[in-house]
């Protein structure tokens, strides 16, 4: 092992090549995330829906979770949002542009008793799902 007076540079070199070894300094150094993400690492996307779907949710709850199919602009890929808010799916139809983000929770993984859905609606046709649900705002008809 070297660590006398001299030995900086091959520490230095030891280092480098270790941190090899490390899952995720190699994911982000080899962008993995990114090329594997829907969403290309981007905070928010475009989406044209396609249809309205239930997903049931994980034991030890029964309900059925609203969301949306939808296909993304930027790139063609299909993903599956969820409409948060008490009668939120009244306000999405299909062919409508919305918003998505990621849901939060578990590193881009799927988040509470909704398997499989990443992400979640923001906005419809430019306009706030939040505060649609509210009834600040009303649905434009395009």
């Amino acid at each position: 092992m070297a660590n006398g007076e001299n030995a900086g540079g091959k520490l230095l070199a030891q280092r480098k090549k270790f941190r090899w070894s490390k899952a995720k300094y190699k994911r982000r150094v080899l962008r993995l995330k990114e090329k594997s993400d829907p969403l290309e690492g981007a905070p928010q996307a475009k989406g044209i829906v396609i249809e309205k779907i239930g997903i049931e949710a994980k034991q030890p709850n029964s309900a059925i979770r609203k969301c949306v199919k939808l296909q993304l602009i930027k790139n063609g890929r299909q993903i599956t949002a969820f409409a948060p808010g008490d009668g939120a799916i009244n306000y999405i139809d299909e062919h409508d542009e919305v918003v998505v983000e990621g849901i939060g929770g578990r590193k881009g993984r799927s988040k509470g008793d909704i398997p499989g859905v990443r992400y979640k609606v923001v906005k419809v046709n430019g306009i706030s799902l939040k505060e649609l649900v509210k009834g600040r705002k009303e649905k434009t008809v395009r």
